[in-house]
This record gives structure tokens, C-alpha cells and sequence, in this order.
């Protein structure tokens, strides 16, 4: 079991999903709060900022061990901005129009747009490596 554990750890997308299961608790439980005193849209929009911070962190240091300083601080926002419009598409799709629980919809928008936000978000943190022949 401990060698499963350590060769997945070796994997970026093993790290990347296990980094988003604990920035998407993090930030649900933050969304159901908020739920409480305010419209969905509100509570999405908070709770998405506060998550982006997360993930950034999370990402840089956990996932992708960057050291790419600057241009991922810049480029970063714009992952997320992607995210948020597909995700945001996603929940009223979701709530205004299937009518079905604002409470489960972002978890499905979190499901969805797990592949875009991977790959956009490696593209970031890596270098990559050019042949100068």
C-alpha cells in the first residue's frame, strides 16, 4: 500500500486531484456557509476567489513543485477565469434551467471542469523544454 501511495505521488494529475479534493472541501463547506446569508451567484463568486488563492498555493508547491515565480502569479488568474465562466455556464444551466439543488451544482461544475483546469494549470507550472540544435 505505502508503494501505491508513493508512486502516485510521483504523478502531478494524482497530485492535482488530490490538491482540488482538498481545496473543493475547503471550499464547499466555505459555499454552504455563505448560502446561509446570501444568493448562490454571491456565494460562488466568494468562494471561487478564496479558492483560487488555495489552488494557487497548493499548485505551485504541491502539485507541480514550480519555481516559475512571476509568470505563474500572472498567467495563473486567467486558469481560473476559463474555470469560472465554464463553471458559472455549468450552474445555470444547473439551477435556472433544470431546476435541480444549488447545493450539489457546484460539485458538478468542480467534476467538469477538472480536465480543463489540469491541463491549462500544467501549461502554466512547467517549463517546458526547448531543442536548440
Amino acid at each position: 500500500m505505502t508503494n501505491l501511495l508513493k508512486r502516485l505521488h510521483e504523478f502531478s494529475f494524482a497530485r492535482f486531484l488530490a490538491s482540488g479534493a482538498f481545496n473543493t472541501l475547503a471550499t464547499y463547506a466555505l459555499y454552504l456557509m455563505l448560502l446561509n446569508i446570501i444568493n448562490y451567484k454571491a456565494s460562488y463568486t466568494i468562494t471561487y476567489i478564496f479558492g483560487i488563492f488555495l489552488s494557487y498555493f497548493l499548485n505551485r508547491h504541491f502539485v507541480f513543485k514550480s519555481t516559475t515565480g512571476s509568470r505563474s502569479i500572472l498567467l495563473y488568474p486567467l486558469v481560473y477565469l476559463a474555470q469560472y465562466l465554464a463553471s458559472m455556464g455549468i450552474l445555470w444551466l444547473w439551477i435556472d434551467h433544470l431546476h435541480f439543488n444549488e447545493k450539489v451544482a457546484p460539485l458538478i461544475a468542480v467534476i467538469i471542469t477538472i480536465p480543463l483546469t489540469y491541463l491549462l494549470s500544467k501549461a502554466i507550472f512547467t517549463k517546458k523544454i526547448t531543442n536548440h540544435e
